[in-house]
């Protein structure tokens, strides 16, 4: 698999692997640790560099995860993680990004992963508590005593990214964007371009809808965040069935999968984008990463562009309350 560059020259996969899942929001938790090691370990061998974790994924037990499964391959891989939440008791309680909060975290994380600087340092989402200036200021600190390598941004807004970029340069900003989530493109993604920095689109799969595996009978078990989601209502979901049969038409047509044709089709917007799907099992690791293989024309692009312009897309991304922690 080819590599992609990020800003400030952060060189990683063209397609990563978010971890989120091996330790929440899909229903019941693996049981089998060891099975998960073996994915992040196999997504390794097959090409992936760029793995993506949070602090406040488990809480905490994410981190732990990646970090036992990749102590051995440090040298080969690009480790990113999340700052930005209050966690009690086990629980994030509100956000929390200020410089002291951040500086514990960063060396908690860095116990967790098992390394001696983290790659990648996001802030999880924006804290209207604390100004961008502060939070980019502290990060940069951290860079300056060997701590981080780079600063990110996720889920926030362009005029954010461009204060925060004035105080100290960022490498990366992490949101949802896919065929079905197109919120970046209208600010966000030309302010990363003018300005040179990466973007990294979580969910690239529209949480596994775009795969074509979620239907209207789908019946998501506990724990499940998609249950908890507009947009995977059973009414919504069936009006946005359309979107998911064009790309499955189009995929049957080129011997690929629906997953396949939506992270191609994410590859071809810039060069700049790494798309990190997630998934707890290497098979899926393997068909993701073969996306970047799949040719889009000039015109199924556009035929594709053009499809989800016109249905459009039914329900919100999130419920009301995380809605209200993006875009700020």
């Amino acid at each position: 698999m080819h590599d992609r560059i990020l800003g400030q020259g952060l060189r990683v996969s063209a397609i990563g692997l978010g971890a989120m899942g091996m330790s929440q929001s899909y229903g019941p938790n693996p049981g089998d640790r060891d099975a998960m090691i073996e994915v992040l370990r196999g997504a390794v061998e097959r090409g992936v560099t760029f793995f993506d974790t949070a602090e406040v994924y488990g809480p905490h037990v994410n981190e732990e995860l990646v970090g036992e499964a990749l102590a051995p391959l440090r040298d080969q891989v690009v480790i990113a993680t999340k700052f930005g939440w209050r966690i009690e008791d086990g629980r994030p309680v509100g956000l929390d990004s200020r410089p002291e909060q951040i500086r514990r975290v960063a060396d908690a994380s860095l116990r967790r992963l098992r390394v001696d600087t983290i790659d990648l340092f996001y802030q999880h989402r924006v804290d209207p508590e604390v100004p961008i200036e502060e939070v980019a200021g502290a990060v940069g600190e951290l860079v300056r005593a060997g701590k981080v390598r780079h600063f990110g941004l996720s889920e926030a807004a362009a005029a954010t990214i461009r204060r925060a970029h004035g105080v100290h340069p960022v490498t990366a900003v992490q949101s949802e964007y896919s065929l079905w989530t197109r919120d970046p493109e209208p600010q966000v993604l030309p302010t990363c371009a003018e300005l040179g920095i990466g973007f990294v689109p979580f969910s690239p799969l529209g949480k596994g809808f775009l795969t074509g595996t979620v239907t209207t009978t789908t019946e998501f078990t506990a724990g499940d965040i998609r249950a908890t989601i507009p947009r995977f209502s059973t009414d919504n979901r069936t009006a946005n069935q359309a979107l998911v049969a064009h790309i499955s038409g189009l995929a049957h047509a080129k011997d690929a999968t629906p997953g396949q044709i939506a992270l191609a089709w994410l590859l071809a917007q810039h060069p700049w984008i790494v798309p990190i799907p997630g998934t707890r099992r290497l098979e899926r690791v393997e068909e993701n990463t073969a996306a970047t293989a799949v040719p889009l024309s000039a015109d199924e692009l556009a035929d594709l562009d053009e499809l989800a312009a016109r249905i459009g897309v039914q329900g919100n991304r999130y419920n009301e309350h995380h809605m209200s922690l993006v875009g700020r």
